[in-house]
C-alpha cells in the first residue's frame, strides 16, 4: 500500500511541477537583461499600452456587469415571453470569440458594408455611409469583448440568484422596498461573490485578448508582449511585460478582497431555505424584459452568426477555395488529443491528492491551477523561454541533441501549452466531482480487498463519468476558440478555423474570414448546447 501511495504521490507531484515551471518562468524573468527595445518602448508607447489596457478593462467590466447581471436577474426572478428560452440561449455568446465578433462588427458597419447594402435595397441609392455609425478602435474592442464574455457574469450571477431564499426577498418587501430597490439593496449584495468571480474571469480574458485588439489596432500590454517577441526577438522583455500584466491582474483581486473586509454573504434563517417564487410580468413590463433579453441574445449571437452566414452566401467561392475538411480535422485532432491528455492527467493528479493528503502536494496543486489566470500569449512565450534555456544550459551541456525542434512548431509543444493553460479547468472540474465521493467509499473498497488502482478504475471513474464529460466539453470549447497559443506554436502549414480566420482578417480579407469563422461558431455552439444541461442546473426551480 505504501508503494502505491508513493506512485500516486510522485505522479501527482510531477504533473503539478510540469504545469508550474513555465508559470514560474514569467516571474523569474523580471531580473533578466533586455535589448534596447525596452528603452525605446519606455520612452514611446509603454504608457499608451498600459493606459489602453486599463481603459479597456474598466469599460468591459462595467458593460459585462450590467448586461450579465440584469439578464440573469430577469430570467431568474420573472416569467415573461420566452424567458425559459433565454435562460439557455444567452450562454451561446460563448460560441463567438471576441476576434470573430470584431470581424462581424466591422463588416456590418464599414463603408459599403452589410448595413449599407440593407439600406440600399430598402430605400434605393443614397449617401448612407455618412449616417452609418462606425464601431472601430477602442469602442469596437470594448463591444466585441463585452458581448463575447458577459456570459461568465450571467452564468455565475444566475446560479447565485437561483439559490437565494424567498426569505431574503421577503425581507426587502417587509422593509417597504420596491422591486428595483430590493434588487440593488438586498439581492445584488448577496450575490456579490458570484458576480465578482464572473468579473474576475472577464478581467483575465480581457487582459489576455489578442485577436480583437490587434484587429482594431489597439496597443495593449498583450500586443506589446506579442510584438516584443515576434518583431524584436526580445523574449526577456516579453516576459517582463507579462510579469507586469500578472501583477495588474493580482492587484485587482487583492483590492476586491480587501474591499470585502469581514462582510458575510450567507443568509441564516430559522425557517430554513424557502423556495423562491417567480413573478409573472404582464403588458409593458413583460415587453421590456423580453426586448432586453432578445437584444442581448441578438447582439451576442445572432448578429455575428448572421454576418458570417451572409458573407459566406454572398461569396461562395471562399467556401470552395477553403480546405474545410482539413481545417475541421486539424481542429478536432487538437481538441481530442488535448482533452484526453488533460482529463487523464487531471484525474491522476486529483486522485494522487486524495490518497496522499500531503500538504506540500496540495500547495503545488494550488500553484499549478493558476495557469488559467495567465494569458495564452504569455504562456507561449514563457514556454519557449524555458525550453530554450533548458536546451542551452542542460541538454547541450550533457552533449545531447537539441530538443528545440521537438517542442517548437510541433503538435507536442502546442498540446503541452494547452495543457498548462487549461489544466485548472480540468483539475477543478474533476475535483468538484471528487468532492461528492465520500472518503468512506474508498475505505469500504479497501476493506473489500480493492487496491488503490482498482478503486480508482472501478469505482471513481464510473462515478465521475458526468464530470469527465463536462470537463471534456469545456476544455474542447476553449481550445476551439484559442488563438494566440495556436498562432505562435502551431506546426508549419498547420491551420485551424481560428488561425485561418485571423490570417484572412489580418490581410483585410473579411469575406474570406467569414467561412472559417462560421464553422468555428457552429462547432462551438454545438458544444455549448451539449453542455448546457450541466451549466444551467435548476435544482431549486
Amino acid at each position: 500500500m505504501l508503494k502505491n501511495l508513493n506512485i500516486w504521490f510522485v505522479s501527482s507531484l510531477l504533473i503539478s511541477l510540469t504545469v508550474i515551471i513555465p508559470i514560474l518562468t514569467v516571474f523569474s524573468s523580471f531580473f533578466e537583461n533586455t535589448t534596447n527595445y525596452f528603452d525605446i518602448l519606455k520612452n514611446t508607447f509603454l504608457f499608451e499600452y498600459t493606459l489602453n489596457s486599463f481603459c479597456l478593462l474598466v469599460s468591459v467590466l462595467s458593460l459585462t456587469f450590467i448586461i450579465g447581471t440584469c439578464s440573469a436577474y430577469l430570467v431568474s426572478f420573472y416569467e415573461f415571453p420566452l424567458s425559459n428560452f433565454f435562460k439557455w440561449a444567452l450562454i451561446l455568446s460563448f460560441a463567438v470569440p471576441p476576434y470573430i465578433y470584431a470581424y462581424s462588427l466591422t463588416a456590418f458597419f464599414e463603408n459599403y458594408g452589410t448595413a449599407y447594402t440593407i439600406l440600399k435595397n430598402l430605400f434605393g441609392e443614397g449617401n448612407y455611409n455618412t449616417h452609418i455609425p462606425k464601431f472601430d478602435g477602442m469602442l469596437g474592442s470594448i463591444l466585441s469583448i463585452s458581448f463575447s464574455l458577459f456570459g461568465y457574469v450571467y452564468i455565475l450571477a444566475r446560479a447565485s440568484f437561483l439559490y437565494q431564499s424567498q426569505n431574503l426577498i421577503d425581507l426587502g418587501k417587509n422593509l417597504g422596498f420596491s422591486n428595483f430597490r430590493s434588487f440593488y439593496s438586498v439581492i445584488l449584495p448577496s450575490a456579490r461573490p458570484a458576480i465578482v468571480a464572473g468579473l474576475s474571469l472577464v478581467a483575465m480574458e480581457t487582459l489576455a485578448e489578442f485577436g480583437a485588439v490587434d484587429f482594431f489596432s489597439i496597443n495593449t500590454l498583450t500586443t506589446g508582449i506579442y510584438n516584443s517577441w515576434i518583431a524584436f526577438d526580445d523574449l526577456a522583455f516579453a516576459n517582463q511585460l507579462s510579469f507586469f500584466l500578472l501583477l495588474f491582474i493580482f492587484a485587482l483581486f487583492i483590492l476586491e478582497n480587501l474591499s470585502r473586509k469581514k462582510a458575510k454573504y450567507h443568509f441564516n434563517s430559522r425557517g430554513g431555505f424557502k423556495r423562491k417564487e417567480k413573478l409573472k410580468l404582464t403588458r409593458h413590463k413583460a415587453l421590456l424584459a423580453f426586448t432586453f433579453c432578445f437584444f442581448i441574445f441578438f447582439m451576442s449571437f445572432l448578429f455575428p452568426l448572421s454576418q458570417m452566414l451572409y458573407w459566406t452566401i454572398k461569396f461562395p467561392e471562399n467556401l470552395f477555395d477553403l480546405k474545410i475538411m482539413e481545417l475541421f480535422l486539424n481542429t478536432i485532432y487538437l481538441v481530442f488529443l488535448s482533452s484526453i491528455i488533460l482529463i487523464l492527467f487531471s484525474l491522476i493528479s486529483n486522485y494522487g491528492n486524495r490518497v496522499s493528503n500531503n500538504k506540500m502536494l496540495n500547495i503545488f496543486s494550488t500553484l499549478s491551477i493558476s495557469g488559467y489566470a495567465i494569458p495564452g500569449v504569455i504562456l507561449a512565450v514563457a514556454f519557449i523561454t524555458f525550453v530554450a534555456w533548458f536546451d542551452d544550459n542542460i541538454i547541450k551541456t550533457l552533449g545531447f541533441l537539441s530538443i528545440k525542434k521537438i517542442f517548437f512548431g510541433s503538435i507536442l509543444g502546442l498540446v503541452l501549452v494547452y495543457f498548462i493553460r487549461f489544466y485548472s479547468l480540468a483539475f477543478n472540474g474533476i475535483k468538484s466531482g471528487y468532492e461528492k465521493i465520500n472518503i468512506y467509499v474508498d475505505e469500504s473498497a479497501y476493506l473489500l480487498g480493492y487496491s488503490k488502482r482498482k478503486t480508482f478504475m472501478n469505482i471513481h471513474i464510473p462515478f465521475l463519468r458526468n464530470s469527465l464529460l463536462f470537463v471534456g466539453i469545456l476544455v474542447s470549447l476553449e481550445i476551439i476558440r484559442e488563438l494566440p497559443i495556436t498562432l505562435i506554436l502551431r506546426p508549419f502549414n498547420f491551420e485551424t478555423f481560428a488561425t485561418t480566420a485571423y490570417i484572412s482578417a489580418s490581410e483585410d480579407l473579411l469575406e474570406a474570414a467569414a467561412v472559417p469563422s462560421l464553422f468555428l461558431i457552429l462547432i462551438a455552439a454545438l458544444f455549448i448546447m451539449i453542455s448546457s444541461k450541466y451549466i444551467l442546473r435548476d435544482n431549486n426551480e
